[in-house]
């Protein structure tokens, strides 16, 4: 992974080079999580990890809605949809 330093605003942005498929510990944690809607269903079939929005890594294998929504990812969420 490299670093890069991007512009006046003090911006990193790290370049992965290749996919870092270490699982997260907590991976026990019965959570629903936020992920990119593009990325659930070939994580679904294949069985490869996805970053959820609160950064926990894990393969996706259950049925959502049986799950309480992670704390975290709502939390980053909610902050994403602004003050509308």
């Amino acid at each position: 992974m490299t670093e890069t330093f991007q512009g006046d605003g003090g911006t990193i942005l790290k370049e992965q080079t290749s996919p870092d498929y270490r699982m997260d510990e907590g991976d026990e944690d019965r959570f629903a999580h936020y992920v990119p809607k593009d990325k659930l269903m070939e994580a679904m079939v294949t069985g490869t990890p996805i970053r959820a929005l609160c950064g926990k890594l894990w393969i996706p294998s259950r049925d959502p809605e049986r799950f309480p929504l992670c704390p975290m990812c709502k939390e980053i969420f909610e902050s994403m949809k602004g003050d509308d």
